[in-house]
């Protein structure tokens, strides 16, 4: 579901009917992934930063629990919205725990989990898609009009790489970017003022999961090149 390929239907079904917004759900509906009115997929970080706001216009000050990958705007959303923010490795046994650890109305994912305190801090596609409805039917914009202004920033996506050596790898990409804050929470991540990015295991692939994001597309790309010097060249999967 998070392969833009997967969404191609939904997306020409959407044009087509000049529809709001268009929404997939996996076969046990615990991920959602959304379509805009102009026919574009939306990132579920940027989607889960809209429920968010709504959740914090209700509960000020809440904190709301975001994987690694999260792009800062999002963080950026949550704090102007008068919340925090708190970051947990991907997987549903880690967000649950520290929903109920922090008692976080609402956690998400950038896979289209959302993970919500009032559904035993599991995670729902169906609940997020209502909460998705209701939203667009209170705020008088469109999804696009209210996903641009979100979506500031420039990134590469989750890229595969396939590495053997995982741990060792890693431990590469740490050394060669040490100027940098570096964080463990969920693989290793590499924040700098104006680009930053994320290098997670796969827990089932020999693959290593890149998502990096700059303040611009030059940003993007030229730290892209960077790590694909190290990590080689992209695979799809």
């Amino acid at each position: 579901m998070s392969l833009p390929a997967n969404l191609e239907s939904l997306r020409r079904e959407v044009l087509a009917r000049k529809a709001d917004v268009g929404f997939a759900l996996d076969g046990d509906c615990d991920r959602c992934a959304f379509i805009d009115n102009e026919g574009k997929i939306v990132p579920c970080d940027i989607a889960g930063a809209l429920i968010a706001r709504e959740i914090l216009s209700r509960e000020p000050g809440a904190t709301i629990v975001c994987d690694p990958r999260s792009s800062r705007a999002v963080h950026e959303e949550i704090r102007a919205a008068g919340g925090k923010t708190e970051v947990e490795r991907v997987g549903h046994a880690f967000m649950k725990t520290r929903l109920r650890d922090t008692g976080a109305p609402f956690g998400l994912e950038l896979s289209g989990h959302y993970y919500y305190r009032d559904n035993f801090c599991c995670d729902s596609g169906a609940i997020t898609m209502i909460k998705m409805i209701n939203l667009l039917s209170t705020e008088g914009k469109s999804l696009a009009d209210l996903v641009r202004p979100i979506a500031r920033y420039a990134t590469t996506g989750e890229v595969n790489f396939e590495v053997e050596d995982k741990d060792g790898k890693i431990a590469e990409i740490e050394r060669t970017f040490a100027e940098g804050k570096i964080s463990h929470i969920d693989g290793v991540t590499v924040e700098y003022a104006d680009w930053w990015f994320n290098v997670r295991k796969s827990n089932t692939e020999p693959l290593l999961r890149l998502m990096l994001e700059g303040n611009t597309p030059a940003l993007r790309d030229k730290g892209f090149a960077r790590l694909k010097k190290l990590l080689g060249t992209p695979v799809s999967h």
